[in-house]
């Protein structure tokens, strides 16, 4: 397996706009609340990754635990902030190298449903944003500087389901040199999805994705797959299950999630 060229220590800072979708996909949906109305998510992810090189093993774990709160400004206007806390341990051939945990960097966005046709077939959404820096940088929970991006967003509903489309551009700041001169700032990020209606409560849903490779010099863009369920046992409550897989040696080897979502 390729080495993955970011150094284990600082890939937490790396972030690009998260897109806040409908767990436990990435790729977001141009779907507001309705005005005055207001969505509270609790997620939670685990991830897991290998590399070897020189015959060297690194071994990654971490995760995070977010929750994310969308309040309907109006009918198609949508502010959005979830609070991350995060955590990370990696080590070499068996040695600890890192172990930290706490809160990671605050993203507050706006979603905007601009575009609707085919009687609310079809629909554009702008999610710009920012992401504050309220983690650690020194600990690889934050950039240390503000950032931000913007995701155009595509969606199309039918009978059986529903099918999305991202784009979308990040420019991450970072304050310590040693993060800035190994990592780009500028991220790219396109992205599908699909649901399927399995029964009226319950949704199958699968999504791929690829975006611009955070190292400097990296050998390959990541991109992964994931699939997935939704499960709504009432109009007010959502509960998720997802698996995501690496489809290149620069993706991450595995991530899962899991979370509840609340609608009031």
């Amino acid at each position: 397996m390729l080495k993955k060229t970011i150094p284990l220590a600082i890939t937490a800072t790396l972030c690009s706009m998260p897109a806040f979708a409908a767990m436990p996909l990435v790729t977001d949906d141009t779907g507001t609340q309705g005005k005055g109305r207001l969505q509270i998510e609790f997620g939670w992810e685990s991830h897991r990754d290998k590399s070897v090189s020189d015959g060297v093993t690194s071994r990654e774990t971490g995760g995070s635990s977010t929750a994310t709160v969308s309040y309907g400004i109006s009918d198609s206007i949508d502010l959005v902030a979830g609070m991350p806390w995060a955590w990370k341990r990696s080590e070499t051939d068996g040695e600890a190298a890192t172990d930290e945990h706490g809160i990671a960097d605050l993203p507050v966005q706006l979603k905007w449903r601009l575009v609707e046709m085919e009687e609310g077939k079809f629909s554009l959404a702008l999610k710009p944003g920012l992401i504050l820096p309220t983690g650690n940088e020194g600990k690889g929970l934050g950039n240390g500087r503000v950032s931000g991006g913007v995701l155009l967003i595509a969606t199309h509903r039918g009978a059986l389901g529903a099918t999305h489309v991202n784009l979308g551009y990040t420019r991450n700041g970072y304050s310590l040199e040693s993060v800035r001169s190994a990592t780009r700032a500028d991220i790219w990020h396109a992205s599908l999805a699909g649901e399927l209606n399995v029964a009226d409560s319950l949704r199958a849903v699968a999504d791929i994705g690829i975006e611009t490779g955070k190292a400097k010099g990296s050998p390959a863009d990541p991109a992964y797959l994931l699939g997935g369920l939704i499960y709504s046992p009432s109009d007010r409550l959502d509960l998720d299950f997802g698996i995501k897989g690496a489809l290149n040696d620069v993706e991450t080897d595995t991530a899962l999630f899991a979370g509840a979502t609340l609608h009031f």
